[in-house]
């Protein structure tokens, strides 16, 4: 999984990965290779902003 450009940092992913594995960088946030692909996120995020 990998979190793109149109990443608009709302949080929303964050708030809907079980395992904290989506953390905040600069200006956008980023999956960490704890990540074990439930795709939690990519159904939460709002821009489509997370892919595979």
């Amino acid at each position: 999984m990998k979190i793109t450009d149109e990443c608009i940092a709302c949080g929303t992913c964050v708030d809907n990965c079980g395992i904290d594995a989506i953390v905040e960088t600069d200006e956008i946030y980023m999956i960490t290779g704890d990540c074990t692909d439930c795709g939690a996120c990519v159904s939460s995020c709002p821009v489509d902003a997370i892919v595979e």
